[in-house]
């Protein structure tokens, strides 16, 4: 199963010069990385990323990622994937730069369960 994390431009590029990548300040401060199904990965990004012009969707292979991946409920609704852990490099199995929250939904996928 695929889920999906939304990074800035300069975040990517740190993970990838890095090969991991431990989260976003707000990610840091809850103790997890916070991550989206497919389904729920363009509402996020419109929600937290609105203002930003570029951002990079990339998708995680869970299987990679193993006991990490905890699905759990949030506040405002739904569950979620949260990661216990630093994201490896070699979990992303897809790179999708993104111009714009608005245009999340339209430059990924379809779910590949």
């Amino acid at each position: 199963m695929l889920i999906y994390k939304i990074l800035l431009p300069a975040e990517w590029s740190e993970f990838e010069a890095d090969g991991a990548f431990g989260g976003s300040p707000f990610d840091r401060s809850s103790g997890f990385v916070h991550c989206s199904s497919r389904a729920q990965v363009a509402a996020t990004a419109v929600r937290f990323f609105a203002a930003e012009p570029a951002l990079v969707v990339v998708a995680l292979d869970t299987r990679r990622l193993g006991a990490a991946v905890r699905w759990e409920d949030s506040p405002d609704g739904g569950s979620f994937p949260h990661v216990y852990s630093a994201l490896p490099l070699d979990a992303v199995v897809g790179v999708h730069p993104v111009a714009g929250a608005s245009a999340v939904d339209a430059a990924l996928p379809p779910d590949q369960r």
